[in-house]
């Protein structure tokens, strides 16, 4: 629907209906919708998903209120590939941003601009990490530094073309904009907000107020913490994301005395740390200390040493999450006190899944469960009923579709994702037509991490990956009698019916993308060293 067309629509479109005595009555006005963002949060670590790591009160909320989607999936487990996808609806491969050494052509069509030609007053607040700058925004204030990640501390922004840098702990002030924009906003237009968060997204810095929150806490390790990775390929075996190799003492793991950073100043630790005021670096120094202690004090060895930083990773990554939560309940807070909280539609989402020791692994990219799964919890009491929970398989390019139905506006044709829209009004139910698999394709190696280009498709019962480029390589896994994804099953015997059949599926998939040529070694898209992106 475009503006002019919104122009003659009839009267009980736009709000207004004559009723019998002649007077006027206000009828169901177009939703408002915030789409909320987090960085590298996974399900693992959100209580209204069954993890016991922490609670989530208001995460909570929106899924007991709403639904909840079990079975929804990154395309490209990466933080700019899967916001190029989420913004337009389209694989990777066709909205050109593959992998984070891409530059995403703002030209192109995506939901926010449809919804601002349908009257919608547009905005983001946050994280955009799409290099160049937004388009299709009445207002735009999006983090800048550290590769575009920004900082957690006094963080700097570029606001509608103007570099600013504000003081204080970057998941408040990105709420703090958020709400002064919704309170300076034009009421006479629907609104949506695209509010992204940075946290909790590498390296993990707390809030000031929950510095050491879980230092007396004991998590425990998933049952795949100490896997060899036996029986699958070399991509698992050679990627370089591992707690015990991967994660930095200085940047990471925080085991850097004020004193040592101030002799080193070109540390990226202290580049962070000189950012705080002197009353929160005092309070860091305190809360680290004990960590820095139990390290050097030479006792922690072998597997011992592995799990320890392990617990260390866990406290700093929870805290993030803590401030998060805590913010989505200052959204929530506005919107109902404005009135507006059920004339909304809130999206909780993050980019990706993550994993949180699972194989021994943080990070994300690779096609296993537990970065591919991403949360997303929707509420809208209007249409979806509180408290569902829906199994059908969702992929983040359904997202556009879904808010542009939701908002009356017709989806493109070129749009790949399906409007999910169907299912969350219907009480959770699956249309019999519904897709039979998620569709996945990574393209970053080689570069940070090291995990392989690979692709393939997630039913509701298996998984078939193959992983190419610098290998040939292919993984099958039974999801049902093997959930952790230890066996790999392809070329057995007893699976060839199932594996013939899912190869066949892969196909159908790739040419309903449009992805036909997934194999390419030397084309436009991989020219070049790659090693040194940073995501």
């Amino acid at each position: 629907m475009n503006r002019l067309s919104f122009l003659f629509l009839p009267l009980t479109a736009i709000g207004v209906s004559a009723c019998s005595s002649g007077k006027l009555k206000e009828e169901v006005k177009r939703p408002n919708i915030i789409f909320m963002m987090t960085d590298d949060h996974t399900t693992q670590a959100m209580s209204c998903y069954g993890g016991r790591l922490l609670q989530t009160p208001n995460m909570d909320r929106i899924a007991n209120e709403g639904i909840r989607m079990d079975n929804c999936y990154a395309v490209n487990a990466l933080s700019g590939p899967s916001r190029a996808c989420i913004l337009t609806g389209k694989f990777s491969h066709v909205n050109g941003f593959t992998d984070n050494a891409s530059t995403f052509d703002g030209s192109q069509q995506t939901f926010p601009k449809l919804l601002q030609s349908a009257g919608y007053q547009t905005s983001i607040v946050g994280k955009w990490h799409l290099i160049t700058e937004p388009q299709g925004f009445d207002y735009w204030c999006i983090l800048t530094g550290q590769h575009e990640q920004g900082d957690y501390y006094n963080p700097a922004f570029n606001e509608n073309g103007k570099q600013i840098v504000e003081q204080g702990y970057t998941t408040d002030i990105i709420t703090d904009k958020a709400i002064e924009y919704l309170e300076n906003r034009d009421k006479s237009k629907p609104f949506c907000m695209m509010y992204h968060q940075k946290a909790p997204h590498r390296n993990w810095m707390p809030a000031p107020r929950h510095l050491g929150m879980f230092n007396n806490t004991t998590f425990p390790q998933p049952a795949t913490f100490f896997d060899t990775y036996e029986g699958r390929g070399s991509a698992a075996k050679e990627q370089d994301m591992s707690i015990e190799h991967t994660l930095t003492n200085d940047w990471d793991l925080k085991l850097l005395t004020r004193e040592e950073m101030l002799r080193d100043t070109t540390n990226r630790l202290y580049q962070v740390y000189k950012r705080m005021p002197a009353d929160v670096q005092d309070k860091w120094d305190s809360v680290y200390a004990q960590r820095i202690s139990e390290y050097r004090s030479g006792k922690l060895q072998g597997k011992e040493l592995i799990s320890w930083k392990y617990q260390q990773y866990m406290r700093d990554y929870l805290a993030t999450v803590v401030a998060v939560d805590e913010n989505i309940g200052r959204i929530l807070s506005y919107l109902e006190k404005k009135g507006e909280l059920d004339n909304t539609i809130i999206i909780y989402t993050s980019d990706q899944g993550f994993f949180l020791g699972e194989h021994g692994w943080f990070d994300k990219r690779f096609m296993y469960e537990e970065c591919q799964r991403m949360p997303l919890i929707i509420r809208y009491p209007k249409a979806i009923k509180a408290g569902s929970i829906s199994d059908a398989i969702a992929m983040n390019v359904d997202f556009a579709p879904t808010l542009l139905d939701f908002a009356g506006v017709d989806i493109p044709d070129d749009i790949q994702g399906k409007s999910l829209k169907p299912i969350l009004t219907n009480g959770s139910k699956t249309p019999a037509d519904w897709r039979k698999a998620a569709y996945y394709h990574y393209y970053e190696y080689p570069a940070e991490h090291s995990v392989k280009r690979h692709y393939g498709i997630r039913t509701a019962d298996f998984k078939l990956i193959h992983f190419y480029n610098d290998v040939d390589e292919w993984e099958m896994y039974d999801l049902k009698n093997d959930p952790n994804e230890l066996n790999n099953i392809f070329g057995k015997l007893e699976y060839a019916d199932k594996q013939t059949e899912l190869m066949s599926l892969l196909k159908e998939v790739q040419k309903q993308y449009k992805d036909e040529d997934p194999d390419e070694k030397e084309n436009e898209l991989f020219k070049g060293d790659r090693r040194f992106i940073k995501n």
